[in-house]
């Protein structure tokens, strides 16, 4: 079985695209934790732990898109 070729590396210089700092992870991860861990707490604490996820999740998605849109056109996207 032959071995794959080695991707290129890229241009000297080039910018490597970090997303930035963000702690809607963490914000994100708590709502999912509060909402299953609350289950046999209550269901109003549930739907608080949803909402959060749920709001975070979007905001999250939002900010990934508008990151990607401002991205160069040569970056392959």
């Amino acid at each position: 079985m032959a071995e794959p070729e080695p991707q290129p590396a890229p241009p000297v210089g080039e910018e490597i695209h970090m997303p930035a700092p963000s702690l809607l992870p963490i914000v994100n991860a708590f709502g999912l934790a509060l909402a299953i861990v609350s289950i046999t707490i209550s269901y109003v604490v549930v739907v608080a732990g949803l909402l959060i996820f749920l709001i975070s999740t979007a905001i999250w998605i939002s900010k990934a898109r508008h990151e990607f849109d401002e991205l160069p056109a040569e970056h392959g996207h």
